[in-house]
């Protein structure tokens, strides 16, 4: 994003707090992921302070095994449907974005397209879908598999499920339903094109039935950072969640992505990159640190051990708490998340911290910005000013603290600085993330040929 264009923030739903001990500490609502009423006034608070989108992760699964570990860290493990959730939120509330994550690898494109096209019809084109490929064995095995099926075919599924999705949105073109009750005729039978598709994974012949939705076609989300899920997010995604360190990763990052966009026929100003910003907002920066520093000592022990042994690959659950790791136990390479490896051997290696100095120090992904809203506004102009992004996932360890705080403090400062717009965008979530509507291929073949 060039300096002085204004950015586009989200907010990441997440019950209590995105923080792993978010639900121990007294000032959370410990039921909120469930709390149909506390979503709604996050949504609700998120939309006064001029957010675009309100954002749902999800995965469709509850781990069943390490339950000493998970039943101190509870994620996902007691939270709405998506789907289910945007629905409600749609009714009420009036002008942000809904986006909700929904797996290619365990749903039905049909399904799934029906449901979407609904939702944008009832929040008046406000909806976005989220494709991940899920990434754990636990959901697997709720959909008769034994453990995930590789990457690559991961990758090659969701692409047909997203082609089939994509084509089953634009069943009617935009004026198919004329309800002329003068002729008797309430749709134009010239105006429905039925998908006739066989492929690798699917075999679907059919139509929508319900006409299509306000946007066109509901924003596409994806947060792919592999080779493959980098090209991936060029071929379909218009909105791209990141998750880097610093200014320069994210600017490299989003400069591939776009760099891979002609290939597909796609332009850069068809894509929003929004960087994930955790922060601690305070009315002084020692208030934020302290803050912070409360939740990392509600960690449990067990908590700490286990994110590092996940992280590391390596099993550190009978190991003392107040020694340094032995070299010995680090595997020689990372099979799954190399950042957060390289991070933790750093540790171990280099600084020689002991277990309970690791764990409590120990982020996976970006750090927490912690500062009064002065402070982070002008962490977030830098990043902006710097082209890294578009704007931000923005992530609260202490949801409606952070975001109350936000809405009071650092949204008026980034509207003092231009940097935020200053009234809600008319329209759909579109027209307030600066995305085209695309016209039905149809319909604009048509055209063409005038």
């Amino acid at each position: 994003m060039a300096a002085g264009e204004q950015m586009y923030l989200a907010v990441m739903a997440s019950g209590p707090g995105s923080h792993v001990a978010a639900w121990l500490h007294p000032e959370t609502d410990a039921r909120a992921a469930l709390s149909i009423a506390s979503h709604t006034a996050m949504a609700q608070l998120a939309e006064r302070g001029l957010f675009h989108m309100y954002f749902i992760a999800d995965t469709p699964a509850a781990r069943t095994t390490k339950l000493d570990l998970y039943s101190r860290m509870p994620i996902y493990m007691n939270q709405l449907e998506p789907i289910t959730l945007m629905a409600a939120l749609a009714a009420t509330t009036k002008h942000i974005g809904l986006g909700g994550t929904v797996s290619a690898s365990f749903y039905e494109p049909y399904n799934l397209a029906r449901q979407f096209a609904s939702i944008d019809h009832i929040s008046g084109g406000r909806v976005a879908w989220n494709i991940v490929t899920s990434a754990n064995d636990y959901a697997a095995q709720n959909f008769g598999l034994d453990k995930l099926p590789p990457h690559g075919d991961r990758y090659k599924r969701a692409a047909e499920f997203t082609d089939i999705v994509l084509k089953l949105w634009d069943s009617w073109e935009d004026d198919a339903f004329i309800r002329d009750r003068a002729q008797g005729l309430f749709f134009d039978p010239a105006k429905q094109h039925v998908l006739d598709h066989e492929g690798p994974y699917f075999k679907i012949h059919g139509a929508l039935n319900i006409e299509r939705s306000p946007q066109g076609r509901p924003v596409i989300i994806q947060a792919g950072a592999s080779e493959a899920g980098m090209d991936f997010a060029a071929s379909v995604a218009e909105v791209i969640f990141g998750a880097h360190e610093t200014i320069e990763e994210s600017r490299h990052f989003y400069d591939q992505l776009k760099a891979r966009l002609g290939k597909f026929g796609r332009a850069p100003e068809e894509l929003r990159l929004l960087a994930g910003m955790p922060m601690i907002i305070a009315d002084s920066a020692q208030e934020a640190e302290d803050k912070y520093q409360t939740l990392q000592a509600l960690i449990h022990p067990v908590v700490g051990r286990g994110r590092l042994s996940m992280d590391l690959e390596a099993d550190l659950s009978n190991l003392p708490l107040d020694e340094p790791v032995p070299e010995e136990l680090i595997p020689k390479s990372a099979n799954f998340h190399k950042k957060f490896y390289d991070y933790i051997v750093k540790m171990i290696r280099e600084e020689k911290l002991t277990l309970r100095q690791m764990y409590l120090r120990y982020e996976r992904g970006r750090r927490t910005l912690r500062g009064t809203p002065m402070q982070i506004a002008d962490a977030l102009q830098e990043w902006q000013e710097a082209g890294a992004c578009d704007g931000f996932m923005v992530m609260f360890p202490m949801m409606e603290d952070g975001l109350t705080r936000f809405v009071g403090g650092v949204t008026p400062e980034l509207q003092r600085r231009g940097l935020l717009r200053k009234a809600q965008t008319e329209g759909t979530m579109r027209d307030a993330l600066g995305l085209k509507r695309p016209p039905h291929p149809k319909a604009a073949l048509s055209r063409a040929a005038e």
